[in-house]
This record gives structure tokens, C-alpha cells and sequence, in this order.
């Protein structure tokens, strides 16, 4: 049952808590590590955490023999994984961790990311790539589109609540801090330690891109427009999402609503009335922690949701993903448990 997969991008977050995954994962082994940029280096000068693993050395897209590759996983930015995604061939299968493929609508694609979309024949063919309410879907995929991390952890805790009909749809707020990595590997400067830390600021204003698979999912899930109102804020962690969404609806019908939705979901966990998660709970992990906690007005409430933003928000929901796709134990190797403290 063995699968060879490649990973494109390995030189970034995301390639390499993929190759961390992958390590431990029972069916899948890999054959190929691509960063053009560090191509012919070995994969110890890049991540040295990685140094006890046997892996290849890193090359170029072009110098991979295809042949015998089920998989890839392309870990690129949006704006190069179109292109290297339709090149590859029909066989292999691939999970695109980038918004190359997210949007359903290539005018919006091109609205919300100003290009416009390079591989229009593939993106009829591409499934959205959250794992719990794309399932049927994913397992016969060729081409699955991983979710925004920001996107994901609220869509965990607004859409059972949209198709339950247990909030109003046209009162969604959306707060979220979110952990550096979210930001990627390249340099930047203002992801130098001495301009995040010891601080907290909004970002994406005065509309963040994963606004847009708010509107695309939430619409979906109500079956009318809805347009929730998204505020994502950088924190000085590298890990994790928090979103605290405030609704209106009756806390209790709320959290009914999720865990009957999430009881037997293995990767999604809902909390005890009244408690509220914490990003320390699920780093490392593909564990999602959802809570609901009433608000002191009657028929208003706050729900909770939190993901590892490099795990669950999109390495290990690429490889949850995969799993799927290549008729594997959808757990497997993503059952560790969180890192704590």
C-alpha cells in the first residue's frame, strides 16, 4: 500500500512540517523534494531539525522523474502553482496547499489576488480541501485545493452553525490572531523579531483575502449570500489561530449544533459548554478544538475555534487530504498528540 509522493516548495513552513509528517506516516514515503531556489542542496542545510531523516537532496521541478510519483503536494505562493500544477503529469495527483485553486470562480480568483488565473481547465476539476466537508469529494479528486489557515479555523466553527439554521447569517464577526509562520518563510521586515514581538496588531485591512472563501463557503453552507465581517491580527507565536466569533443565536442550540456535527469527526474536538480553547492545546497537531461560550445579552454568543495554522491549518490537512485521495486510513500518520507546553 505504499504511495511515493513529492513535495514542491520543500524549502518552506509548509514543506517542511510535510516532510515531518510524512516521516512518521506508515504508507507514504517520499521521492522527491523540490525548491528551485535550493536546488542540488541536501535537505540538512535548509532544515537541520530534519538532519536524522535518509531524504533526497533538493532539485528543480524538471529534474524529477515523474514515473513513479503518485502524489504531490505543491507548497508554493498562489501566484507560481498554477502554472507547475498544470504541468504535471495526469497521473500523479496532487494537493495544492496555495489559493491557487480555492476559488471556484476564476473572475473572483482574479478579484481578490489581482492575476488572473493560469490553469482555467484544472480548476473545474479542483475540490476545496476541508477535509470534513469535502470527504466524498476528496477521495476521488485528482486535484484537491487546501484551505486558507485563516479560513479554515472559522469554517470550523461557523459552517455546522449555518447549515444547522441555529445563527443568523447576516451577523457574523470573525476576530482571529494568528501566528507568524502564517506569514511564510521568505524575508520580510516586518516579521523581524524586534517588530512582532511584544505586540499585537490587526492586518489585511481593510479586507483580507480569505474573505473571499468566507463568502464562497458561508454562502454555500446557508444556501444565500452571506458576508461575514473577518479581522485576522498578527500575534507574537509561531503557531496557531485562535478565531472568537461572535454570532447571534442561543449558545446552548449552538453548541448542540457542533457536537452533533463534530461526534465522530477524529481530528475535531468540542469543549464543554462554556469552556473556550487555547492555541497551546492543538500546536503540532491536526487537532482542531472548537467551545461555545453564552454572552451576557440573551441570544447572543461567542464561539471558539483553534488549529495549528502550519498542522491542520495546511500541512496536515494536505496530508489528511492525500490520505483520502489515495485510499489510505484518513488518520494515518496525524494522530499525534499535541506538543505541550
Amino acid at each position: 500500500m505504499t504511495k511515493t509522493i513529492a513535495i514542491i516548495g520543500a524549502s518552506g513552513y509548509t514543506g517542511a512540517e510535510l516532510i515531518r509528517l510524512i516521516a512518521t506516516h506508515p504508507d507514504l514515503r517520499i521521492g522527491a523534494l523540490c525548491a528551485n531556489a535550493k536546488a542540488g542542496k541536501p535537505l540538512a542545510s535548509v532544515f537541520p531539525h530534519l538532519r536524522h531523516l535518509d531524504l533526497p537532496d533538493l532539485v528543480t521541478v524538471e529534474e524529477v522523474d515523474w514515473s513513479g510519483i503518485d502524489l504531490a503536494f505543491a507548497a508554493l505562493p498562489h501566484g507560481t502553482s498554477q502554472e507547475i500544477v498544470a504541468g504535471l503529469p495526469e497521473h500523479v495527483k496532487c494537493v495544492d496547499l496555495s489559493a491557487g485553486f480555492r476559488l471556484r470562480d476564476p473572475a473572483v480568483y482574479e478579484k481578490w489576488y489581482g492575476d488572473a488565473h493560469r490553469a482555467l481547465h484544472l480548476q473545474e476539476q479542483a475540490v476545496y480541501g476541508l477535509s470534513e466537508f469535502y470527504r466524498d469529494e476528496i477521495r476521488g479528486a485528482r486535484l484537491v485545493a487546501g484551505t486558507g489557515c485563516n479560513a479554515a479555523t472559522g469554517m470550523f466553527a461557523i459552517l455546522p452553525l449555518l447549515s444547522a439554521g441555529v445563527i443568523d447569517p447576516d451577523e457574523i464577526v470573525l476576530d482571529m490572531f494568528c501566528g507568524v509562520s502564517g506569514a511564510g518563510r521568505a524575508a520580510k521586515e516586518g516579521m523581524l523579531h524586534s517588530e512582532v514581538s511584544e505586540g499585537t496588531h490587526a492586518y489585511g485591512l481593510p479586507v483580507h483575502r480569505h474573505t473571499s472563501e468566507f463568502d464562497q463557503e458561508f454562502s454555500k453552507a446557508a444556501g444565500r449570500p452571506v458576508e461575514a465581517i473577518f479581522t485576522p491580527h498578527l500575534m507574537p507565536a509561531n503557531r496557531g489561530i485562535l478565531c472568537t466569533a461572535h454570532v447571534h443565536g442561543e449558545a446552548e442550540a449552538i453548541h448542540a449544533a457542533l457536537a452533533e456535527r463534530y461526534a465522530d469527526e477524529p481530528f475535531c474536538v468540542v469543549l464543554p459548554m462554556g469552556e473556550a480553547p487555547a492555541t497551546r492545546h492543538v500546536r503540532g497537531s491536526n487537532f482542531v478544538h472548537v467551545g461555545v461560550v453564552a454572552d451576557r445579552r440573551a441570544g447572543r454568543a461567542r464561539v471558539f475555534s483553534t488549529l495549528d495554522n502550519l498542522n491542520k491549518g495546511s500541512s496536515g490537512q494536505a496530508v489528511q487530504n492525500a490520505n483520502l485521495m489515495l485510499g489510505l486510513e484518513e488518520t494515518a500518520g496525524l494522530m499525534a498528540a499535541p506538543v505541550f507546553p
